[in-house]
């Protein structure tokens, strides 16, 4: 085994092989892409468990499974393949490096066939620790600083690459994960639980009550709000972020692991509500 962090339940590639060991008779014969696949751990486990894998990466030098060739790929310009190419992707600890997350989005879009899955995988943004975190100094924990051009560049081998990869300056959580997905035609499939955060556990009977009090307040004042609406359109949208916010587990999962399901094609999108248009002489 390339990586003996997937028996580590410490390491989201753990919890990425305990998935896909639940839905392995699934896995045979489909296209799976793993994309950024890194060292090749989680395409030596689809490999093994009859997938039709493929692996790409910004840096294919540091992958390390011999049995599958991993293509080079900058997700933010294209993938190498046709539309509606894959049944699936996993998207392990990538998001938080690129810059135009809406973009990746639309491109994961683009290769997975109707119905296919996204799995993703990040640093939870939106657990407990995380916020207050953030509160105090924009990191996304207590032991780091913010984003900086020290340790959030992370290859910059020149002779290996011209291509710099980028640490976690752009961390995201679950609100944002979400509309960047619904407006790309992904809808939550699940959410799935890693480990507890000790330090959100320490600080959930201190913030929980604010957190559910103003989450509560925010969610009936926004649903008075659009009167032009379709109600039940409002009140699914809105609760959905509040259950988000609100959740227990979510604010205090250690990793966040998200399962999406492409359910429209680009080409199909509007989110236009022609009650909320306005004329560009009566916006200011």
């Amino acid at each position: 085994m390339i990586d003996s962090n997937i028996f580590n339940p410490k390491s989201p590639k753990f919890h990425i092989k305990k998935y896909l060991e639940g839905i392995r008779n699934e896995l045979v014969g489909k296209c799976v892409m793993d994309i950024p696949a890194g060292n090749g751990v989680t395409s030596e486990l689809l490999l093994e468990m009859g997938a039709n894998v493929e692996a790409f990466d910004l840096f294919p030098d540091y992958f390390m499974l011999k049995e599958v060739k991993c293509n080079f790929a900058d997700v933010m310009q294209s993938i190498p393949v046709a539309d509606d190419h894959a049944d699936m992707i996993i998207c392990q600890e990538g998001i938080e490096h690129f810059s135009d997350q809406l973009k990746v989005f639309k491109e994961f879009n683009r290769v997975l066939k109707m119905n296919g899955q996204l799995l993703i995988t990040t640093p939870s943004y939106s657990n407990i620790r995380s916020r207050i975190s953030y509160l105090l100094f924009e990191s996304e924990n207590f032991r780091k600083m913010p984003p900086n051009e020290i340790d959030d560049i992370w290859m910059s081998d020149k002779s290996l690459h011209q291509e710099i990869y980028h640490g976690h300056i752009f961390l995201i959580g679950l609100q944002k994960l979400r509309i960047l997905a619904t407006l790309a035609g992904f809808r939550i499939s699940e959410v799935r639980y890693t480990r507890i955060s000790k330090a959100s556990v320490i600080l959930f009977p201190f913030f929980y009550p604010f957190i559910f009090l103003s989450s509560i307040l925010r969610y009936y004042r926004c649903l008075r709000k659009h009167k032009n609406l379709n109600p039940e359109t409002v009140k699914r949208i809105y609760s959905e972020q509040l259950k988000l916010n609100i959740h227990p587990a979510n604010l205090l999962n250690h990793h966040t692991f998200m399962i999406f399901k492409k359910e429209n094609e680009l080409k199909d999108l509007d989110f236009r509500q022609e009650s909320l248009v306005k004329p560009f002489g009566e916006i200011m």
